[in-house]
């Protein structure tokens, strides 16, 4: 039985930054490709970033250049260092995994994962 569980949400000023955690248990594989969603109220969800167990990274196009994905995987642990944050940023984030035996990890790929979290709440003011 897989189960993620997000942390590291909170709110901050226009500017700020936040670091978001999400660990994995029950999954006993190597490879893997996991990363975050984002979803606001009555907006549809959106892939914020990717990582798979090679430390390969992809990200949103309006994200690309404030935040990094990265990873402990001796804390079955992946994060996302948030900086610059902007109150579009608001929404919660949510953490996916999916298994997979490929080379190839994007958001679209993810976006069909079976294991999700229930979240962590980002909220950004000006």
């Amino acid at each position: 039985q897989v189960q993620l569980a997000e942390s590291g949400g909170g709110s901050v000023q226009a500017g700020g930054s936040l670091r978001l955690s999400c660990v994995h248990s029950g999954y006993i594989y190597v490879r893997y490709c996991m990363g975050w969603f984002r979803q606001a109220p009555g907006k549809e969800r959106e892939g914020v970033a990717t990582i798979d167990n090679y430390g390969t990274t992809t990200y949103e196009d309006s994200v690309e250049d404030r935040f990094t994905a990265s990873q402990d995987i001796a804390k079955n642990t992946i994060y996302l260092q948030m900086n610059n944050l902007k109150p579009e940023d608001t929404a919660m984030y949510i953490c996916a995994l999916r298994p997979s035996s490929a080379t190839w990890c994007s958001r679209d790929y993810l976006a069909t994962a079976k294991y999700w979290g229930q979240g962590t709440q980002v909220t950004v003011s000006s």
